[in-house]
């Protein structure tokens, strides 16, 4: 399995998403843009290359922020590679709320981690297609 190469997102889980957005604006200066997902709504700040994720769920503490690494694509390689490397996955492979794909892993200490890939890039590397 390759490498991951780039940190493209950080999830938070919060109980109010317009108190979150104001916040977030007020007092770090950051533009939030609230937007309809498939499920529900949710916000997202740019802060750089970075995207901060504001989801309006009921979790309980320790459970947010979620680290996010970004992939172009292969994300169906990459959560079977980390299963056959002994990785617990908590969430498979399903859809984002802005129609991406992403599956939820943990890491030794049980911090949720996650891999995202943008809605149309492939679900297998190209390179390994037909390849069993």
């Amino acid at each position: 399995m390759e490498g991951f190469t780039k940190l493209s997102a950080i999830v938070f889980f919060v109980k109010d998403l317009k108190r979150t957005t104001t916040w977030y604006h007020d007092v770090l200066g950051l533009v939030a843009k609230i937007k309809d997902g498939h499920e529900s709504s949710f916000a997202t700040a740019s802060l750089g290359t970075m995207t901060l994720i504001f989801i309006q769920h009921d979790e309980s503490p320790g459970r947010s922020p979620v680290v996010v690494f970004g992939l172009d694509g292969g994300i169906d390689d990459v959560v079977e590679g980390l299963v056959k490397q002994g990785v617990e996955i908590v969430v498979p492979v399903s859809e984002a709320p802005d129609g991406g794909l992403t599956a939820d892993f943990l890491d030794p200490d049980r911090h949720v981690l996650s891999v995202y890939q943008p809605a149309g890039a492939p679900r297998r590397n190209r390179s390994k297609e037909g390849k069993s």
